[in-house]
């Protein structure tokens, strides 16, 4: 009999880690869909730049996050013999795998705010100090009951603040600390003359929709695979993130006019969002969620653009700062059992736990990019942005046509 049960607890085990792998690789897989979203919406002369940026920024989140980062947020470190991280099947080094590629997804949603005119290596140690300090703290207390909040806000308001999959622990701080980014860097060179914006068209719609679809793709590892054992895995975090995607598709599309960039990004919106709540939330619920989101970066992308005048290249501060923060909300909203939600949710810890969050990210976000701007500088010269981060920064164009 203990045989047995020897050979049941093995099998479970390899499951879970066979499980939260394929959720890494998917998640991994997102951040193509980051890189060639970006491509395409940049123009020509700053295609490889982008690519560059989030292979690189990938490279150095994995490093960082992995000697310094997951000890912040989990108190655990990979110090010990290979004997002993390989037990239970690997479970905890796939684990920290799947974290990881959460983490690097802070300076990839960056990467697209900051496009056409920041520095390479700059940038890139900034993208450093913010997996290895900035994001693994709020992680940390979020998802590992660090400092005491989640207790302090369970004992106050009844529950503790839920963000299933990240809407703001990932999402929200990484839109909110490139917002920070964006206005120390400055607008691009001649976007704007006096009070007319001058239009940057997309170098490529379809690099632009191809990075979308993988983002759409990968979001279901994103999000169903958040639960992180077998037994754990919901059909309702998987239907939930689908109507969410579909809401923010059919209202990008109504108010956006038809636009390819909307309609798009639509999507990513309502996934953003659906986050926090997507395993308490009602599908109908669901809906709603992603068709708001949509329409708060439709409105809040043009707002900011035509009469705000911040130059957020892909719009990353509406779709993933506000959007996740709006997911945060939502989750104490639609996840209540009055709204066809599972509940066990405060609307109170989830508005609390959200402006943590955006707190956090722009006080780091002004102490880690304030500081490499005083440092080192963070923007390209006016020579170097006219010719093009490609040529300026990796001496080669996207495409030749010899």
């Amino acid at each position: 009999m203990d045989t047995v049960n020897s050979a049941v607890e093995t099998l479970i085990q390899s499951s879970n880690t066979l499980f939260i792998l394929l959720g890494a690789i998917m998640v991994f897989a997102m951040h193509a869909g980051f890189a060639f979203l970006e491509v395409g919406t940049v123009r020509h002369k700053n295609q490889v730049n982008a690519l560059v940026k989030i292979m690189t920024d990938f490279g150095f989140s994995a490093l960082v996050y992995f000697f310094v980062g997951y000890w912040v947020a989990y108190d655990v470190t990979f110090f010990s013999d290979a004997a002993t991280l390989a037990q239970n099947n690997g479970y905890t080094l796939v684990k920290f795998f799947f974290l990881m590629t959460f983490a690097a997804a802070i300076p990839a949603i960056i990467s697209g705010g900051v496009a056409e005119r920041a520095r390479f290596w700059p940038m890139l140690a900034a993208s450093a100090l913010t997996v290895g300090l900035v994001y693994p703290f709020f992680e940390g207390i979020i998802w590992n009951g660090n400092y005491g909040f989640q207790a302090w806000l369970e004992s106050s308001f009844g529950a503790q603040f839920h963000d299933f999959a990240g809407s703001v622990v990932v999402h929200g701080v990484g839109g909110w600390i490139a917002l920070v980014a964006v206005l120390l860097l400055g607008n691009r060179d001649g976007r704007y003359r006096g009070d007319r914006l001058i239009a940057y068209p997309p170098s490529s719609i379809p690099f632009l929709a191809l990075g979308a679809w993988i983002l759409c793709i990968g979001w279901f590892g994103f999000n169903v695979m958040s639960a992180q054992t077998l037994d754990g895995i919901s059909g309702l975090v998987a239907v939930n993130s689908l109507m969410a995607m579909v809401g923010g598709i059919v209202v990008a599309l109504v108010l956006g006019r038809n636009d390819p960039g909307f309609i798009h990004n639509g999507p990513l919106a309502g996934l953003v969002a659906v986050c926090a709540g997507s395993d308490l939330l009602h599908p109908m619920g669901a809906l709603a969620v992603g068709g708001v989101a949509a329409a708060i970066f439709v409105w809040l992308f043009t707002l900011m653009q035509n009469r705000w005048k911040i130059d957020d290249v892909l719009g990353v501060w509406p779709l993933h700062g506000v959007c996740g923060a709006w997911g945060g909300i939502a989750a104490g909203i639609f996840g209540s059992e009055a709204l066809g939600g599972l509940g066990g949710v405060s609307l109170l810890s989830q508005l609390v736990g959200t402006l943590a969050g955006i707190a956090v990210a722009l006080v780091g976000g002004a102490l880690v990019y304030g500081g490499v701007k005083l440092v080192a500088g963070l923007r390209l010269s006016q020579e170097q942005e006219f010719n093009g981060a490609d040529l300026s920064i990796h001496r080669i164009e996207s495409t030749s046509l010899d």
